[in-house]
């Protein structure tokens, strides 16, 4: 590949002339960073607890990337078109002092010279009490995970004793200190909370907040997906259209990967996120950066670009800008496209867990 001479004070701004594209075409738009591999939930989805027990080897603390090299390898992914990044986890507010990455973060800008979005995605639990630190610290917006509002299927899909309320109090205060507009995720999966479609929506409308369906997915290895328990964007909608009337909205921007509807009565907004049944792979502009500064470019991704080694060894600004815009590049991923030609085939492909890349 070639890339043009870069000024080393520069850094990776200085080689973006034009938008630094993958095989489709697809430009560098979103970076997701996981911050942490832990969580304080065992979601049967995500983490499910008979894997990631007492005894699992959660990574250590040497191995983790820090604030520092987390703010310079974004900053050269700010200079390569990334213009939101998103905090993960794991649960990312397990990660002591987080609020200091945001505060670092927020202080980049795009290469257009406008402030980068930062945003966080939360399971809710530490979230009343961290809400304002994470405002004031410069955090744009937040996305909150709930899978249930009664504490039976809370607990049942979340596999712990935390009551929904800590969550449902986290949401209010995000939204109370100006994290505006709050977005709950709910994961649907067939059997299991499906019952609560109705509910959720019902919950969240003139409130605000806007509530997003989620199609279960195969992420990972260790949740024992079956595509009978994945419950269609159409027939999530379909259930609440029955009971609140909706109306199709307009994507807020090219490759939003929800799909948004209005209430009729202008209550509310809802989305769905349909990466089973309508794969969106050919608008997908998301990197993700694990924890311990591996570079995937698909949630699906099988390996990763190690870009720890090359920064702890101490290379060059422009050369760590040249790997990643390397590692872009060379990106043919669509597993969601692909997934239904492989289904059938008997081909086992292992993926990496969500725990461990983010959401």
């Amino acid at each position: 590949m070639f890339l043009p001479p870069v000024d080393p004070e520069a850094g990776a701004s200085a080689i973006v002339d034009a938008p630094v594209v993958d095989t489709m075409g697809r430009p560098l738009r979103d970076l997701r960073v996981s911050v942490t591999d832990r969580c304080n939930l065992r979601c049967t989805y995500c983490m499910p607890r008979a894997v990631f027990d007492e005894n699992h080897p959660f990574l250590p603390r040497a191995e983790l990337l820090s604030f520092e090299e987390i703010e310079r390898l974004a900053r050269q992914f700010v200079g390569l078109g990334v213009r939101k990044i998103r905090l993960t986890g794991g649960e990312p507010l397990l990660r002591r002092g987080v609020e200091q990455l945001v505060e670092r973060l927020a202080r980049l800008q795009t290469v257009e010279g406008r402030p980068v979005e930062i945003a966080l995605t939360t399971n809710g639990v530490l979230l009343a009490r961290k809400a304002q630190a994470l405002k004031d610290a410069g955090l744009a917006r937040i996305t909150v995970s709930l899978d249930g509002l009664s504490e039976s299927t809370f607990r049942r899909m979340s596999d712990s004793d935390t009551p929904v309320q800590t969550v449902l109090d986290g949401i209010a205060e995000a939204q109370r200190v100006g994290l505006a507009p709050v977005k709950v995720n709910m994961v649907v999966r067939r059997g299991a909370n499906d019952h609560e479609i109705v509910a959720m929506a019902g919950h969240f409308r003139n409130s605000g907040i806007v509530l997003r369906f989620i199609e279960y997915m195969d992420v990972g290895c260790s949740n024992g997906w079956r595509m009978d328990e994945v419950v269609p964007a159409r027939e999530m909608l379909e259930r609440v259209a029955a009971r609140y009337p909706l109306r199709s909205a307009d994507p807020n921007y090219i490759g939003e990967v929800a799909e948004r509807w209005h209430y009729a009565d202008g209550s509310g907004e809802i989305g769905v996120i349909a990466s089973v049944t309508q794969a969106f792979c050919q608008e997908c502009t998301r990197a993700r950066l694990s924890t311990d500064g591996r570079l995937y470019n698909c949630l699906f991704a099988t390996d990763g670009l190690d870009l720890r080694v090359p920064l702890r060894a101490g290379v060059a600004e422009d050369q760590l800008a040249e790997l990643i815009a390397a590692g872009w590049h060379g990106r043919n991923d669509r597993y969601s496209q692909q997934r239904q030609a492989m289904a059938g085939t008997g081909a086992a492909v292992k993926k990496i867990e969500m725990s461990y890349i983010g959401g």
